[in-house]
């Protein structure tokens, strides 16, 4: 899961013109997003359709009895059912996997007993459109508008039953045995007389332990059924038919739902889903897939939304199949959440955009960007707290830090103003920074604290300026609040706030108190440790990962010590130098330092993304180039074991778009480290008839030979510096002209990166 969520932003809007356009949108890009990468391995990519930040994901759920099937994609079991909403490369515990159906041959005379059906051959899939065959011969092809989806089965010739199933105490399980299983507590079921269904469902538990939940749903099936029926069902004493037409149920042990048999092989259905209720649920599948529509135009409108909004944002010439693929499929993976729910906030009344369902932030909107900004502060109004992560309208979990605010930091310094109202954003911030939630519930796994939202360990940092072991995860906590308060010190300056700002800027050192310089590995001295009041307590820096109670949280002290870069001079000094420094970064990509084959450096997760970047503070531009560029290569691929680790909701993704583009974002700072790009030619719309142009000559326009820079202009000026503001290149466009070549050459003498806390 996710570690000091990054919000790596361009103000991407207009799409490109082309000479080969296909459509108002230009050239047709889907072909190249490759929608089965990273669905196994750990990965946990949603293979399934949905429309850019769509409140509808609608893909297959697979069951097999142990495995946890996070998006509800797994390469093997049985299907359960193909539901409507899931998450997106997420880790910790499986989300939704709601509203479902599942189409039956032959007699079901159970039908709510948790039945599932078989796989015949592979699942198929782009953008837009998902197929799949079960092992009794029905093809099942999907697809999607943003609060509706559309099914169309095909049964066989022969079959002696055509049934589709909707049951709607269907979840996503999990077997990890931590008590983060989806509960369902009750629901509705209704068959109207002109042949359309409805109902809801309630749920709870899940990744962010949240309290009940209701969604709703409206069904039509665009062919008559010859039979349709009402269900209750227990385990006990299985599935009965209903006499009515409709049923209830208050309780998680009766199961509803309806079983609709027909006479024909193709069947068409259509539903529609709110958060809101049974009306706005019918209103979305009328208003977005109305009766008539044909499947096919749905996956052209798919299409094009994702061609229009999102994947011309970023056009190259490359022409190498596999870096166009990681390209745009990088581009497809960071937009399907968070989830934009706007107009379907059930908690409250709001004219403020509403977004959920956030893990990470990578975003090339501007103006859901803007929309992203607003509703994380209208979470708090409403709310009382920024969300770390929040998905079925609750706050959770809180790994370490008040994430938010790095994220609202990052919007301020780069410019995002619009609606957002900067004083209630800031005013979010500081209750992240001086009020501790309260810890109700308390989370089984670490009782001492609130992990749903703020910081839980606030009555250490305020006291004392570190945070002791009565805390858990005190270190990974004590390095993030540093940086959090680095972001509240960005808007207090903006805004004016001098003595706020000298405060948070002080606050944003205290990861110096962990510091402790006669903590030794690998012949390296210093790293942040564990301490209470009286000191440093004893720890193994290579092998002192942790988890929910240790005082590292996915990561271990060698990771962590690189994590407060906005004080980055003050961490040379204290490792040692930059020759040091830089030695003790070679030691992160050296075989074997771990004692066995394995290398420090962990790609699989956000604690160690910025680690290959960081050679630019030392004045090895370089080292940060051939590093990065080898984590790349290496562990990134189109394939469905493509990614190193979860997504994460898009950050592994947009890790790697970062370094196809050729420069590094720093969180929270107008800085961008710069390191090399991957094609000759690469064009990114910023909007409002403003572009950057990046162009490289000399390499192989592929980026796996001759990537390192020789020397490089910007905006057409030589530049000598391994790093650039964003008012160079983004705030009005912009070109970045490299040249590059076989062999490292001493291109910079300029000021190294900023280090604004040192």
């Amino acid at each position: 899961m996710a570690v000091l969520p990054a919000l790596l932003a361009l103000g991407l809007l207009e799409p490109l013109a082309s000479a080969a356009a296909v459509g108002h949108y230009g050239p047709d890009l889907t072909p190249h997003v490759s929608v089965f990468q990273g669905t196994i391995a750990g990965g946990n990519n949603f293979p399934g359709v949905a429309r850019p930040f769509g409140v509808v994901k609608l893909g297959p759920d697979l069951y097999d009895g142990r495995s946890d099937a996070y998006s509800g994609y797994l390469s093997t079991g049985n299907f359960s059912g193909f539901s409507m909403m899931h998450e997106q490369g997420t880790g910790g515990a499986p989300k939704y996997g709601t509203v479902s159906q599942l189409p039956l041959v032959g007699n079901i005379s159970q039908p709510l007993s948790h039945l599932t059906v078989g796989r015949s051959g592979a699942d198929s899939g782009s953008v837009g459109y998902y197929r799949a065959t079960t092992a009794q011969g029905v093809s099942v092809e999907l697809s999607a508008s943003a609060h509706a989806g559309i099914y169309r089965y095909s049964f066989p010739r022969a079959s002696p039953g055509n049934n589709i199933l909707v049951d709607v105490s269907h979840v996503l399980p999990s077997f990890r045995g931590m008590g983060l299983g989806q509960n369902y507590e009750g629901g509705s079921f209704e068959i109207f007389p002109d042949g359309h269904y409805e109902g809801h469902g309630v749920y709870n538990n899940g990744w962010n332990e949240a309290p009940d939940w209701t969604i709703y749903f409206c069904g039509h099936f665009d062919a008559p059924y010859t039979t349709g029926k009402v269900y209750v069902g227990t385990d006990e004493s299985g599935s009965v038919e209903q006499p009515s037409k409709s049923a209830n149920s208050s309780s998680g042990s009766t199961r509803v739902g309806g079983l609709f048999t027909f006479g024909r092989p193709e069947v068409i259905s259509r539903v529609g889903i709110s958060w809101i209720s049974r009306e706005k649920a019918c209103s979305n599948v009328q208003e977005e897939i109305p009766r008539g529509t044909r499947f096919m135009s749905v996956v052209e409108d798919t299409k094009a939304e994702w061609n229009s909004k999102v994947l011309s944002k970023i056009t190259t010439t490359a022409g190498n199949q596999t870096s166009l693929s990681l390209l745009y499929t990088s581009l497809y993976f960071m937009h399907l959440i968070p989830t934009n729910q706007t107009g379907e906030n059930p908690g409250w009344t709001s004219t403020e955009p509403y977004y959920q369902d956030i893990f990470t932030f990578w975003v090339l909107q501007p103006t859901a960007y803007e929309e992203q900004i607003r509703s994380l502060i209208d979470i708090w109004r409403h709310d009382g707290y920024l969300p770390d992560a929040r998905s079925s309208n609750y706050n959770g979990r809180t790994q370490g830090g008040s994430n938010a605010d790095n994220v609202l930091a990052d919007a301020y310094v780069k410019g995002v103003r619009g609606a957002v109202n900067w004083e209630d954003g800031y005013r979010a911030m500081v209750k992240d920074a001086e009020v501790a939630p309260p810890n109700d519930p308390a989370d089984p796994m670490a009782s001492d604290s609130s992990t749903h939202e703020g910081r839980g360990a606030l009555p250490d940092w305020l006291s004392l300026g570190y945070i002791t072991p009565r805390f858990t995860r005190a270190v990974t906590r004590a390095v993030e609040y540093s940086c959090n308060d680095f972001g509240l010190y960005q808007v207090a300056s903006g805004l004016e706030k001098a003595d706020d700002a000298d405060k948070y800027l002080n606050r944003s050192r205290n990861w110096r108190n962990h510091w402790n310089p006669n903590a030794t590995s690998l012949g390296f001295s210093g790293f942040v440790v564990p301490r209470d009041e009286s000191g440093f307590l004893s720890t193994d820096p290579v092998h002192d990962t942790g988890y929910w109670g240790d005082p590292y949280y996915e990561a271990n002290s060698w990771a962590y010590s690189w994590n407060s870069i906005h004080d980055m001079k003050h961490m040379i000094d204290l490792m040692g130098g930059p020759e040091r420094v830089r030695d003790r970064l070679d030691t992160m990509f050296k075989e074997g330092a771990t004692g066995s084959s394995g290398i420090l450096f962990d790609p699989t997760n956000e604690p160690m993304f910025n680690v290959p970047y960081l050679y630019n503070y030392v004045d090895r531009q370089d080292l940060s180039v051939s590093r990065s560029r080898q984590v790349a290569k290496q562990y990134y691929g189109i394939g469905t074991n493509g990614l190193p680790g979860n997504s994460d909701a898009g950050a592994m993704e947009t890790w790697l778009l970062w370094n196809m583009i050729g420069l590094y974002p720093i969180t929270g700072q107008t800085t961008f480290l710069i390191h090399s790009p991957w094609f000759e030619s690469l064009t990114i719309d910023l909007g409002n008839n403003k572009k950057l142009h990046i162009t490289s000559t000399g390499g192989d326009g592929n980026g796996d030979t001759d990537f390192y820079v020789q020397s490089l202009k910007v905006n057409g000026r030589k530049w000598t510096k391994n790093w650039l503001s964003w008012n160079d290149v983004f705030e009005n466009g912009g070109t970045l002209e490299f040249q590059l070549g076989s062999t490292a050459v001493n291109w910079t003498n300029g000021e190294l990166p900023p280090s604004p806390a040192s």
